[in-house]
């Protein structure tokens, strides 16, 4: 694997400014990968260094942590998985659950995922569930203890995972199991990539008024031109989640609709799975009084983003005067700058 030559050509093909930083990392990959892939039952032996069968990268906002992992993640020959950390969560719930009669029910869910990967990418990693933060420290290191490897992007060091959550505590275990196991490697750059290079976003359409209000519905009709209006309605584990304004997998939501009712992860993945093109009308600005719908919305986008979903969306503020709860303000980071993607003209 000549990874640097690889990435190189990479870059050039798409016109990415090539970063010092960024070829470090990229070389630092190629290690990870000689250490868990290349080594022979020698060289093992005789390197009194272990190996680790994790690699974390860590960094702010729209510095290319994704884009060179998904670089990375490409240039693997070998069994792999990329998943939102919600969705391999969500998978694994549900193996859990239908095999119920089984005693070491996590033992069986590690084999079968050996099966499907030797390798697994999580873009973006963060934990905000209590029921994940209890259960992730067992489940790891069998993960581990079964020589699976994994790569992930946070915008969060290991040690501040989950940081302030409830009963922290109970998610120390895990913290540990990976930091011991994981390679951290932090991608310093003083540039936000995504905003930078997204400044035609003509897709998110502030203030709220009738000539934005005109825009979005004209890019709506156009877009649903010939496509059939449907009422489609979800099943999601025995729950009907019914979608009103669906036509042909283009669909209009108001924000009240996704954010203000009890939805999570599993109805988002749901959502995105029947969609090309999503149109989300009355964004509000955010403060301690709904943080709660800000948490869902941060959900939202991350699958969005990792379903590659381009969006359409009416804000009562511009993207760059967003307000965030104080509790939320470091991962809605992350949400600004891939709203300035998804809402793009160059995204599609």
């Amino acid at each position: 694997m000549n990874l640097k030559k690889n990435f190189l050509n990479f870059c050039k093909t798409n016109e990415f400014e090539i970063n010092d930083r960024q070829l470090d990392i990229i070389e630092d990959l190629k290690k990870f990968y000689v250490e868990n892939f290349e080594q022979n039952f020698l060289s093992k032996i005789f390197n009194k260094k272990k190996s680790k069968a994790g690699y974390y990268l860590v960094g702010d906002v729209g510095v290319g942590k994704t884009m060179i992992l998904n670089f990375f993640f490409n240039e693997l020959n070998e069994k792999k998985l990329r998943l939102h950390f919600n969705e391999f969560m969500i998978n694994f719930h549900n193996f859990i659950f239908k095999n119920n009669d089984k005693e070491n029910r996590i033992d069986y869910f590690v084999k079968d995922l050996k099966k499907k990967a030797q390798i697994i990418y999580f873009d973006e990693f963060q934990v905000t569930n209590i029921v994940d933060a209890m259960i992730l420290g067992k489940l790891f290191k069998k993960i581990f203890d079964a020589k699976i490897k994994f790569i992930f992007s946070s915008n969060t060091r290991i040690k501040d995972l989950y940081k302030d959550g409830l009963q922290r505590d109970q998610f120390i275990p895990f913290l540990k199991v990976i930091e011991n196991n994981s390679y951290e490697k932090e991608l310093l750059i003083d540039d936000d990539y995504r905003s930078r290079n997204n400044k035609n976003f003509e897709r998110f359409l502030f203030p709220i008024s009738q000539s934005t209000n005109f825009k979005f519905n004209k890019f709506f009709r156009k877009l649903t031109k010939n496509k059939n209006k449907s009422k489609k309605i979800l099943d999601i584990k025995g729950r009907k989640l019914e979608i009103d304004n669906f036509y042909d997998n283009i669909i209009k939501f108001d924000f009240n609709e996704l954010c203000d009712r009890n939805l999570g992860s599993e109805d988002y993945i749901s959502i995105t799975n029947n969609c090309e093109f999503l149109f989300i009308k009355n964004l509000p600005d955010f403060n301690e009084d709904n943080s709660n719908q800000q948490q869902r919305f941060i959900t939202l986008i991350d699958i969005i983003y990792e379903k590659k979903i381009p969006l359409m969306i009416t804000s009562n503020v511009s993207l760059d005067k967003i307000n965030s709860s104080k509790s939320l303000s470091e991962p809605f980071k992350r949400t600004i700058s891939r709203l300035y993607e998804l809402t793009s003209i160059n995204f599609n």
